[in-house]
């Protein structure tokens, strides 16, 4: 990852408190099919070697919410998200004009939900030119998409409700914001 000094963060206490806040990590492996990108849960050891130790394991929403587990007992954790891969082979580019056209579009997408939205035209341009100077920027042409929407579609409908509710009832935006997505449109038939 490239860091620049005035972004490095070091202090060890600072990257354990952001690793055990990131509820569903992104693990990149590299095989025989090139990079994976693998989204999981993992477990900080912080006293574990200098810097600590990740411990995670492949394939984790409470199982407390599904309807079978007062029925049979037969379940166990799992995450539901969503996930959007693009691959692709990176074209960089230096060219100030478009860079700043580059900048100016992110700049206003990004600034267009705040009450008085901030735009490159707002800095002074030899100031802008300067922070040109020290960016690269790129292209990625999308060569594969590849998405992944885990919503309990394995689950039974009493499940997909049970799990709907219970993100939906939680306090943190993100589980009511992926209790929305699941609906009975987006999921399959009644699983077994």
């Amino acid at each position: 990852m490239y860091t620049p000094a005035a972004f490095r963060q070091d202090d060890l206490a600072t990257l354990h408190q952001q690793i055990r806040a990131t509820r569903l990590p992104t693990l990149v492996s590299h095989g025989t099919q090139g990079l994976l990108a693998s989204h999981l849960p993992l477990l900080l050891e912080a006293d574990e070697g200098p810097y600590g130790k990740l411990y995670g394991h492949f394939a984790n929403i409470s199982p407390s919410w599904y309807a079978a587990k007062a029925e049979h007992g037969k379940v166990v954790p799992t995450w539901n998200y969503i996930s959007v891969q693009a691959h692709g082979r990176a074209e960089v580019f230096d060219d100030a004009e478009r860079l700043l056209q580059l900048v100016s579009r992110l700049s206003a997408l990004h600034e267009a939900e705040r009450p008085q939205p901030w735009a490159v035209s707002d800095a002074p341009r030899d100031y802008i030119d300067s922070m040109l100077r020290a960016i690269v920027g790129f292209a990625l042409p999308i060569e594969r998409l590849e998405g992944k929407w885990k919503l309990v579609q394995n689950r039974r409908q009493a499940d997909q409700a049970g799990v709907r509710e219970g993100l939906a009832a939680s306090l943190d935006p993100r589980d009511r914001e992926l209790a929305a997505k699941i609906n009975n449109q987006h999921l399959a038939k009644e699983a077994p």
